[in-house]
């Protein structure tokens, strides 16, 4: 694609104790682009999106969100790390929606969606109520509003948390595997969810075993291996034609699954 990435992520690199989870990844994300992350267990998949929305520190590298340094600011030559008050309005370009749903349980749906907006934006209650129950209506939940989760579906749970990221306007959403927590016949309703939002142009950023999904709906797939990017490309080509002996080993496995 041309133009000016959303996100531009440049050798990446993040450490725990003495392993290297990220070695040098370098991705950028166009906007209106979804973009899939696969990979084996332990490639750096889910490390590399909670660095992107500053869940984690970066040991090298640089990531940019809409020309935004993320988690640092340059002082000359040198990047510092920004304190968390500054992180959390940071964070306000960036969405995301995890494995598992992360609700607060005393608050109802429409508490849990109008949370951060208010609390960390400022906004006003009336116009960020109206907002969150126009999203509530887009994600088939329009009815539960005043429900707790504990009364709903791990489904309809996970197009909450999607209304709740989607609540502070973000200009880019990640995806952390949201349906692996879900049992099998709920997974659809959140892949639904998401296609509509892809159709609508939203930019994405998921990390995901749906390789149906992945075919479905993606601009591009990136696989990851070892804490680096391997193979890159439209998802005809990296599914159903890959070039590297490692993503094709990877989907021969999966698909045969």
């Amino acid at each position: 694609m041309t133009g000016t990435p959303l996100l531009r992520a440049r050798n990446v690199r993040k450490r725990f104790g003495h392993t290297e989870v990220l070695k040098g990844v370098d991705l950028d994300v166009y906007p209106g682009e979804v973009v899939v992350l696969l990979g084996p267990s332990g490639s750096g998949k889910s490390t590399f999106l909670r660095s992107v929305n500053m869940l984690e520190s970066i040991d090298g590298g640089a990531i940019t969100v809409a020309g935004e340094l993320v988690g640092y600011e340059r002082r000359g030559s040198r990047l510092h790390k920004l304190p968390d008050r500054k992180v959390a309005r940071a964070r306000r370009h960036v969405g995301m929606v995890f494995q598992h749903f992360n609700l607060f349980p005393h608050r109802t749906v429409l508490g849990n969606v109008v949370e951060a907006p208010i609390g960390v934006l400022r906004e006003p209650r009336a116009e960020v109520t109206d907002r969150a129950r126009e999203l509530l209506a887009k994600v088939g939940l329009a009815d539960k509003a005043d429900a707790y989760p504990r009364q709903l579906s791990g489904g309809q749970q996970q197009r909450v948390a999607i209304a709740r990221a989607l609540a502070m306007r973000p200009r880019l959403m990640l995806f952390d595997e949201p349906t692996s927590a879900l049992d099998p016949e709920l997974v659809g309703e959140v892949l639904g969810t998401m296609r509509d939002l892809a159709a609508e142009g939203l930019t994405m950023l998921v990390v995901t075993h749906e390789v149906a999904f992945a075919r479905e709906v993606a601009d591009r797939v990136v696989f990851l291996d070892g804490g680096v990017v391997v193979e890159s490309g439209a998802p005809a080509d990296v599914l159903d034609n890959p070039s590297n002996p490692r993503t094709r080993a990877f989907l021969s496995r999966f698909l045969a699954a």
